[in-house]
């Protein structure tokens, strides 16, 4: 007897359990990590195959558009600029080279402080207790409620120009809170387990249980808070950038949208100006919530049953 043929229902039945076997290998999660990939690369191999000189002012000729388009001048874009010029000569294609890759570096450099501080308070808080949890918990409590905008904005008002290193220690400042207190509501779910009351039993130290025997369970988890705290780095540092605060010499996404509203971009159509930064904030944006959408379905079975 031959075996019957595969039908299309059960190869996809087949594609969904080996998915499942292997919850890393999520679409939603390589899609995401591929947007923000693609990103990083635009910034390394973009310094190579373009000159990053060109974005200094100016470098070509003002406000000319994309190639395929024209500006209110009846001026054609060339492939010298192939995405145009803004309003100081200033190619688009090397201020996205340049300025994308530094919006998310901040992004990125804040979260990973902020982590970081919330890492160890939550492990604190949650398995140490006691006066040490009260602290924490009350520290964590007070700080959420303070605006972190308006105190960077009084602080670079105050201080003038910073760099993105400053920028990302400030931002850095108010994204602790969040993942100290999901990762003190997890230590304390985990802490009456079994495997963490043999490893107390067994006379391990504090940190040895805190991050040898409870933090890998946590890192579905983890790598969720950090997603989170990346993207709301990225629109704490870009709000503040289109304020007219931040680097004030340092290319970014945001700076270059705050110039072009600052010269009436929006009134004298060029679109390109400020269409392409925001086109590129919106796909970063995207792969975040992608990775953090198939984070979620690694974490919880539950999810990637439905998927």
């Amino acid at each position: 007897m031959t075996d019957a043929p595969i039908t299309r229902s059960e190869r996809r039945q087949q594609k969904r359990l080996k998915r499942f076997d292997n919850p890393w290998m999520n679409p939603k999660l390589i899609w995401g990590a591929g947007l923000l990939l693609g990103i990083i690369a635009l910034g390394l191999i973009g310094r190579i195959l373009w000159d990053p000189e060109l974005v200094f002012t100016g470098s070509a000729t003002l406000k000319l558009p994309p190639v395929g388009f024209e500006n209110l001048r009846k001026q054609p874009g060339v492939w010298s600029n192939p995405l145009g010029t803004d309003g100081g000569g200033r190619d688009m294609l090397a201020l996205i080279i340049i300025g994308a890759p530094n919006t998310l570096f901040v992004g990125l450099l804040a979260s990973l402080i902020g982590m970081s501080i919330g890492i160890f308070l939550g492990f604190s808080a949650g398995f140490v207790g006691g006066r040490t949890d009260d602290t924490i918990r009350v520290l964590a409590d007070v700080m959420i409620t303070i605006p972190p905008l308006l105190i960077l904005v009084v602080f670079q008002s105050a201080f003038g120009d910073v760099t993105l290193t400053m920028m990302a220690l400030l931002i850095a400042g108010f994204v602790w809170q969040s993942p100290t207190r999901l990762i003190r509501a997890q230590v304390l779910s985990m802490k009456q387990s079994g495997y963490v009351q043999m490893a107390q039993l067994s006379g391990a130290s504090t940190s040895h249980i805190m991050f040898r025997e409870m933090m890998p369970n946590l890192v579905p988890y983890l790598f969720g808070s950090f997603i989170a705290s990346v993207t709301t780095s990225i629109v704490t540092a870009v709000g503040l950038e289109v304020l007219g605060l931040g680097p004030q010499r340092i290319p970014t996404l945001g700076r270059t949208i705050y110039e072009a509203i600052n010269a009436g971009a929006l009134i004298q159509n060029l679109w390109w100006w400020w269409g392409i930064p925001t086109l590129l904030l919106a796909t970063m944006f995207i792969g975040l919530l992608l990775i953090n959408l198939g984070l979620d379905e690694v974490s919880n079975p539950r999810l990637r049953k439905l998927s």
